[in-house]
């Protein structure tokens, strides 16, 4: 296992909250904010950090609307806060054994006004019953999506679509564009949710799941020049695994990544499972070098 996990892990979640999954993390105003999934809620929150490991009170910031025919269910979000300050999240809307990825506006981060329907929904045979996991960027004036596509319980495949506003997307022509390494133990099943961050000095790094099988996952990294083709695995994947009689000895899942410039380390948040129970956890790599 290449980076170390914090010993009180895990940092976010414990059985009164009930689960808490699928992190995205960015900074905001120097700290860290984190979005993340709060299952027995059905709902988005989001909660904020100096140090990544203390974490102030979590707060709801889009709830399901089993009205719109899509959002049974809601997690697994994506937020960007552009140059003039405002906000943008993509999220996962879930009803009928499918997934959709819908889209919301928001001054503050806090309060957010959603479109109606849903901005990507799955068109192509490989994209299966559901599109979601949706990790956007706003890079060369553009957003960026990369999203796992396939089943519902768990996704098979990563993609990549572009939009000039957030809501009209255009999916690759090449997708999908992330699958399985059969020939790879930790990822022989599938490979899921992703963040992908770009880099001066390594170009885009994506650390994504990879599925042994469908109830076992741990963690791992791969980089591209584009963001696009040419994707290279680490040779030190898996970045986090399991430990046996831990709290996340089943699977651990969507990695949040960031590079502490301060102490010089790489920062990996992912949500761990043991049995039902499901928080999310940090893990810490000293040094940039990755591959």
């Amino acid at each position: 296992m290449y980076f170390t996990k914090y010993p009180g892990n895990p940092v976010l979640g414990n059985k009164t909250t009930g689960t808490y999954f699928d992190a995205a993390v960015i900074t905001q105003d120097g700290r860290y904010r984190m979005d993340f999934s709060w299952r027995p809620k059905k709902a988005l929150a989001v909660t904020f950090s100096d140090d990544g490991i203390h974490w102030d009170e979590p707060i709801i910031t889009l709830e399901s609307n089993p009205e719109s025919g899509w959002e049974d269910n809601i997690n697994r979000n994506s937020v960007v806060i552009l140059p003039d300050g405002s906000f943008r999240m993509w999220y996962t809307g879930q009803a009928r054994g499918y997934s959709f990825i819908g889209y919301a506006e928001s001054d503050d981060g806090l309060n957010w006004r959603r479109f109606d329907e849903p901005v990507l929904i799955s068109e192509r045979h490989w994209e299966g019953l559901s599109v979601m996991n949706p990790c956007v960027l706003y890079d060369r004036g553009i957003f960026r999506m990369w999203y796992a596509a396939g089943e519902t319980y768990e996704p098979n495949v990563l993609a990549y679509a572009e939009s000039e506003g957030g809501i009209v997307w255009h999916k690759s022509r090449i997708n999908p564009i992330f699958v399985a390494d059969p020939s790879n133990e930790f990822e022989r099943a599938r490979v899921g949710g992703c963040q992908v961050i770009k880099t001066d000095d390594m170009g885009y790094l994506m650390f994504y799941i990879g599925y042994k099988d469908i109830h076992t996952a741990c963690v791992c990294c791969a980089g591209s020049p584009d963001g696009v083709t040419r994707w290279e695995r680490s040779p030190n994947n898996p970045m986090v695994l399991p430990d046996a009689g831990a709290w996340d000895c089943d699977s651990c899942y969507k990695p949040a990544v960031a590079w502490d410039e301060k102490s010089g380390s790489w920062l990996l948040w992912y949500n761990g499972r043991r049995g039902n129970e499901e928080y999310i956890g940090l893990a810490r790599r000293q040094g940039r070098e990755l591959f």
